[in-house]
Formats: C-alpha cells, structure tokens, sequence
C-alpha cells in the first residue's frame, strides 16, 4: 500500500500535464473498440490555433513570458508536438512559457524561496494542497479579479460553476477548474462478468443500480463460486477515498466561511462499515499491482483512468470496461472521486493577465469540438515497445465512457478540504499509522487492518481531535 500511495501521489502531480486527453467533454457517441487498431504517432495529431476564439476582454500579452515551476515541462519534449493550450497562447496570444526546473520533493521549497527572494516565479501546478494551506502561506493570489480575461461569464465554462464554487475560499477563488480528471474508475472484464454470469456494471451504471449493494452482491458470488483451490477476490487497487466521497460527504466542510469537522457523518460512518465489510470478508486483495489482474480470480480493480492502458495491453483479450466507484444506496446523485486541471497564480507574480489567458487556453483545449477530437484521436494512439511488443492502449468505447463520467451534467465530482490542510492531515510520512496523515488512515485503515484499531468507532475517536485542531487553526 506503501508504494501504491506513492505512485498515486507522483501520477496526480502531473495530472495537469495530461488534462486534454482527460478533459471534461460532453457525452459523445460511442465508437468500437476497433480503435485501437491504429497506430499513428501522436505527432501526426497537430493543431491549428485560430484567431476566433479571441475574446473582447482579451488582454495584450504578446511577448510575455509566464515562468512555470514545476517538477514537468508544458514545452514540447521528445519531439512531441505542442498541446492544444499552449498552441493557442503561443500562437493565437502571443505568449511564452519558460519552465523553472525543479525535482517533485523540491518544488513546494523552491517555491517558497522564490517568492521571498523576489525571483521571478509566475504560474504553479495546481495540488490538493494549495487551498487552505497554500493560500494560508502566501503562496498565491486569487484570479477573481481576472474574471473578464477568462470569459467566466459567458457559456465557455458551462457545466464548471458548481465545480468552480467548490473551491471558494475567504470569499475568493484561488483555483479556477478547466476540467475535472482523472477519475477513480472501477475496471472489470465483460467477457469475465459473462462467464460468471454477473451483470454488466456499465449497464447498471446506465440504468442508475451502480451502488453499493450492487458491488458487495457481485464480489460475494464471485469469491465463493470459487473452483477448489483457487483463491478469489472482489477488489483490488485503491478506493478508500472514492468510497467516502461517493456518499457526497466529505470530512472537512466548508460553510459559511468556516471550516467544519464533520467526521462524525453518518454517511461516511456507513462508508467505512463498507470497507471494513470487504475487509472482514477477505475481498479486498491488499497486493500493489498497478493494473487490472490478470489471473482473473480478483473481479474488480480500482485506480485512476492512467491505469486503463496498461490494463488493457495485460488483459487484451478481456473485454475491458469501466464505471465511476459506485454510489452510495441512499445518495442522490453518483459522487465521482477525480482530480482538478486547474494552474496556481503565484503570490507576487505581476504577469495576472498572462496566467488568466493561459488558463482560458486550457479551458478551450477542454470544450473546443475540434480540439476535442483531436485529444481523443491522442488518447487512442497505441504503445508498443521497440521490441513490438503491446504497452497499453484505450478503446474508443473507454474513451467515450470516460469522458462521459466526467461531464458534470453525469456526476458530481467532490473535493474535500481536509485534503489541502497540509502534512498532518494529507502526507505520507514514514507511512505507518502512527506517522502518516489523518485522510491517509481514515482511507485505508479498515481495509489494512489494524492492531489498535477494530472499529469505525475507534478509528475516528483516535483522530477527530486531530482534525478539530486543524481545522481551528485555519478559522484563525
């Protein structure tokens, strides 16, 4: 679980990177998974940047150049062509990027110098992190007052407002969505589900019976219609998160300006009955694997869309597909667990306007019909070694079921603040119960298993007062 924590951790740090394969799109028509039969390079995809998406309250920026820090260059690399974003601010906007180079573990440090020693530093990748803890430290300005440069007014960020709203903080808006992505997918073979005779999850998912019930059913006939000597499990992967938040509550609050503890929910009390079922029942396959199984004796597993491809190239013959963590009985509505394409105005930049343009090109990277398509022709683009041998692939059908799940028209993708109120509540440490942050062990806890630990009860009696302590301090 160490590790898997880890690589999730480093995979979200780059989620902005890889937003337009990922982008927030509307519901489009299925295509066959005879797809993935083309093997063009993604060079062959190119973009022509047109001067009609300019808008009236467009600001001069021609010849500025936005210094980006971060531990991935938004530049072209490895003679990759230029993603639609930086495509139109180059060539539409007539802006530059410079990328300030920095490791994953500097970043934040490097940040903090910079900013106080007057450094040119501009634009940050967005990190769960920044709203409360870095708005607290300084480290960014609010982009309200750039609403006119990024169009938020106009239909451009249709479908983002509650999104947008969600991560209002102090009366101002710190992070700016352009898409959510990276959603927490449950992968699973058809031609598996067929032969077990289990229904399809997609088609529950259409019919709206994705839930719990529906999941925990499925996963108990699959392990106990066992042959002999074969063990099997429900799930594999990392899901605690997803799980919680599928009930639309989150453990930190945000109302009326204040910071509220509500670990006490009843919704995320039945969340943690959930995974303390799994666990109990032997469902869970705690192993790090990193893709769906392929002995097929484990039925379901849960990670992040950049899982899909590799899956795929492991199982081709599997008939692969994918639903949103199913909702919970009682929710209203099926509560995705995803990130946030979103950029950072570092505090102190004095290039606002540039950075809000460069925002606007990624939101239109994100909605634009034609750019869509192109994002999706990228994404279908199969891997294979120098030895010719499969690395992974996305079909169309994925692909559209994906971005399906990503329109907010679908979903509702939740952020919870307890997220963003730093090391003690969200980090790693040593990675043992005793070190590591209190969301960490509130996610994983009960399906790990613990000595001190045989309750839901128990569990949030030993954090709540940690996190009461956190949250007062961020109401000062």
């Amino acid at each position: 679980m160490k590790n898997l924590k880890r690589c999730l951790a480093v995979l979200l740090s780059v989620t902005a990177m890889m937003s337009t394969a990922v982008s927030c799109n509307k519901k489009e028509e299925s295509s066959s998974s005879e797809d993935n039969t083309h093997y063009k390079s993604e060079d062959e995809f190119s973009v022509e940047a047109g001067e009609d998406v300019k808008g009236e309250n467009d600001a001069d920026i021609s010849g500025q150049t936005i210094y980006w820090l971060a531990d991935y260059d938004i530049n072209p690399q490895n003679n990759n062509d230029r993603s639609v974003a930086l495509s139109l601010f180059e060539d539409v906007y007539g802006g530059k990027i410079e990328w300030i180079q920095c490791t994953s573990e500097e970043k934040f440090s490097t940040l903090a110098q910079r900013i106080l020693a007057d450094q040119p530093v501009d634009m940050f990748p967005y990190e769960w992190d920044a709203v409360p803890n870095g708005v607290s430290k300084d480290q960014y300005q609010p982009l309200d007052e750039y609403y006119d440069i990024l169009e938020m007014d106009t239909d451009l960020w249709d479908g983002m407002e509650d999104v947008i709203d969600m991560f209002e903080y102090n009366g101002s808006h710190y992070v700016i969505p352009y898409c959510v992505s990276d959603p927490l997918l449950i992968t699973y073979s058809r031609k598996l589900m067929e032969a077990e005779g289990l229904d399809d999850p997609r088609e529950l998912y259409e019919k709206g019976e994705w839930d719990w019930d529906a999941l925990m059913e499925m996963m108990n006939t699959f392990v106990s219609n066992a042959p002999e000597g074969v063990t099997r499990y429900g799930i594999n992967g990392w899901f605690g998160q997803a799980a919680m938040q599928s009930t639309g509550e989150t453990v930190v609050k945000y109302e009326d300006g204040k910071f509220v503890n509500n670990v006490d929910s009843p919704e995320i009390e039945k969340a943690q009955l959930l995974l303390q079922e799994m666990a109990t029942k032997n469902l869970y396959q705690p192993e790090w694997i990193g893709y769906f199984p392929d002995d097929q004796n484990t039925l379901f597993f849960a990670m992040a869309n950049w899982a899909l491809g590799a899956s795929n190239a492991k199982n081709e013959d599997m008939d692969l597909m994918v639903v949103p963590f199913p909702k919970a009985p009682d929710a209203d509505d099926y509560y995705l667990c995803a990130n946030f394409g979103a950029r950072m105005l570092v505090n102190g930049s004095d290039k606002g306007e540039a950075v809000a343009t460069y925002i606007k090109c990624e939101r239109l990277a994100a909605t634009n019909e034609e750019y869509k398509d192109i994002a999706k022709q990228k994404a279908l683009v199969v891997e294979k070694s120098a030895a010719g041998v499969l690395k992974s692939f996305v079909t169309g059908e994925q692909y559209d079921a994906i971005q399906e799940y990503l329109d907010t028209d679908n979903t509702t993708p939740v952020f919870d603040f307890g997220y963003g109120m730093g090391e003690r509540m969200y980090g790693d440490g040593e990675y043992t119960y005793e070190t590591r942050g209190v969301m960490n062990n509130l996610e994983t806890t009960l399906l790990e298993g613990n000595e001190a630990v045989d309750s839901w009860a128990t569990l949030r009696d030993a954090w709540t007062g940690v996190i009461q302590e956190e949250v007062d301090k961020f109401n000062k």
